[in-house]
């Protein structure tokens, strides 16, 4: 009987097709050629959430913007005397100089109730809110002796009284302060006052009074949009914000030293003192600038929404080369135990689902949520590979139980994208169990026999 010897070719050519650790170089080959897509869905997320933004601040622009409330700060103008000497004659000239003393609350005190809202224009959402501000408090009195001021020389009639608001489109009203018994109406000053942004100023006549010592109050009728802040301008200042918001995020350099936050309602107060402030009580300038947006006495309230799910599917997507690796080890190790073989095309197509899984979550989450998103990517792509198995392998065990090991896979994920603090535990351990069942399964197969057969035609 004649032997029938194999040809070098074909030789190659079955080495080619059953070698393990060819596959192994395959399977990282595709998976790092998979980080291409995975990419551009990132690039397409944060496309979508830039979008998200755009509209934020379009539906912003229309209603009113952040709102910064400051203030109110007294100005007075006070005239000096500006020495010059001549070094050619000795004679010493002088020249009137007029600046401000600039005088800020004794006491200040805030009650804010906020109504907040969500406004939708399309499949994008805005939080605004309409706020009702109450501010009472007593300015300090004038320190003459220790500034060195001189009182003749005070303009108590020029006197002005300032209130700052980031934004001036959202008052709903003619707001007015009450100094001292008398009402005095706000308008706005776009050029002669420039201690915030925008300011409203009123002009109490002190000429009567020459003191500082003045009771105020006024109220703010206001709209604003996704956060509200107050700027620490009080030598103690006390704040109490409440409102219809289960989600308050508290921003700036002071926490509330209160909170009360419920599943429908929330409540905060804040007191500080002037020690955590880095602005004196009273000085004296020519032209006092206080940039407040963003500063160190600056805080107060953000409304954001409960799920950002732009976020939340970023996050997936970083996993995207940890899952589709495990998949392919998983797919490599039935291989290998069944004794079938699954063609290098047919692995390039169960990446190719799985890498569309992650644009399916991102159009399905903005239309019904994070949440139900998930399910239904996860449900597709499961059964869709777990379908493709079973034609695969000619049998329906091996898709069952692939089908498991994505579930398995998908609900740890989904676990460590909805943990925060304990989030790198979750992971640590989860990668801990999945690496010692690898371990299991690879002692398990004899990697020195010939494993793996062609399937049937």
């Amino acid at each position: 009987m004649d032997n029938q010897q194999t040809s070098p070719v074909t030789a190659a050519m079955n080495w080619f097709g059953e070698s393990v650790l060819l596959k192994l170089g395959f399977i990282g080959f595709i998976t790092l050629v998979l980080l291409i897509p995975s990419s551009l869905i990132q690039d397409l997320i944060k496309e979508r959430q830039n979008r998200q933004i755009e509209v934020t601040n379009e539906i912003s622009d229309k209603w009113s913007g952040k709102q910064l409330v400051e203030g109110p700060v007294l100005v007075i103008p006070y005239q000096t005397m500006k020495s010059e000497r001549d070094a050619a004659t000795g004679k010493t000239t002088y020249t009137p100089l007029l600046t401000n003393i600039y005088i800020l609350p004794e006491v200040l005190n805030i009650m804010s109730h906020v109504d907040p809202e969500i406004l939708h224009r399309g499949i994008f959402d805005a939080v605004v809110y309409n706020t009702r501000i109450r501010v009472s408090g007593k300015f300090s009195a004038l320190e003459l002796a220790k500034s060195g001021i001189n009182p003749a020389m005070v303009q108590w009639e020029k006197a002005k009284a300032v209130i700052g608001l980031s934004d001036l489109k959202g008052l709903k009203n003619n707001p007015a302060i009450k100094i001292d018994r008398t009402v005095h109406a706000l308008e706005p000053d776009f050029g002669s006052v420039n201690i915030f942004t925008n300011n409203l100023v009123t002009l109490p006549d002190l000429s009567a009074e020459k003191s500082t010592a003045l009771d105020f109050s006024f109220e703010l009728d206001l709209r604003g949009s996704s956060e509200l802040t107050f700027q620490h301008l009080g030598k103690s200042t006390n704040v109490t914000v409440e409102g219809k918001w289960n989600n308050p995020s508290f921003t700036g350099r002071y926490l509330p030293e209160k909170r009360k936050i419920s599943a429908k309602s929330f409540t905060a107060s804040w007191k500080m003192a002037h020690f955590n402030r880095t602005l004196p009580q009273q000085w004296t300038a020519e032209n006092t600038r206080l940039n407040t947006a963003g500063s160190d006495t600056t805080f107060g309230i953000k409304f954001i929404p409960g799920v950002d799910q732009y976020q939340k599917t970023m996050r997936c997507v970083k996993y995207s080369t940890l899952i589709i690796l495990l998949t392919f080890i998983s797919l490599l190790f039935s291989e290998l135990m069944l004794k079938r073989k699954v063609h290098f095309l047919q692995y390039i197509l169960i990446g190719a689902a799985m890498v569309i899984y992650y644009t399916l979550l991102l159009s399905f989450s903005e239309q019904v949520g994070f949440d139900a998103a998930y399910f239904i990517a996860s449900v597709a792509t499961i059964g869709l590979i777990g379908l493709f198995i079973a034609a695969l392998l000619r049998s329906t065990k091996p898709a069952i139980m692939f089908g498991g090991i994505l579930t398995v896979f998908y609900g740890f994920i989904y676990v460590i994208i909805q943990l925060q603090d304990l989030a790198l535990i979750f992971g640590s351990v989860g990668l801990f169990i999945i690496i010692s069942v690898t371990m299991y399964l690879s002692a398990k197969i004899d990697w020195n026999k010939k494993e793996i057969s062609e399937l049937p035609r």
